[in-house]
């Protein structure tokens, strides 16, 4: 069974994800560089999908498997590494 995001909000350091299984996860801020640089109305300017939350204006997708594996922006220098 897939687990999916139902609702999002921000507070100044976390984003607070509730999922449909009931849980509630917060994340750092600081994990998603492009999410804490954005404005509030920015932030409040996303779309769920089947596997997580998309900003489309911050090019920003962040994956409720990601989450519940405590991972964040992959995409930062340094956090690929090569196998």
């Amino acid at each position: 069974m897939s687990t999916s995001a139902k609702a999002v909000r921000f507070d100044d350091d976390c984003m607070w994800v509730e999922l449909d299984d009931g849980r509630v996860i917060g994340v750092p801020l600081a994990w998603f560089p492009r999410l804490l640089a954005a404005t509030p109305e920015q932030r409040g300017d996303f779309e769920f999908s089947p596997r997580g939350i998309h900003w489309e204006a911050l090019d920003e997708d962040v994956s409720v498997d990601g989450l519940l594996a405590g991972h964040g922006d992959r995409t930062r220098v340094g956090a690929i590494t090569s196998a």
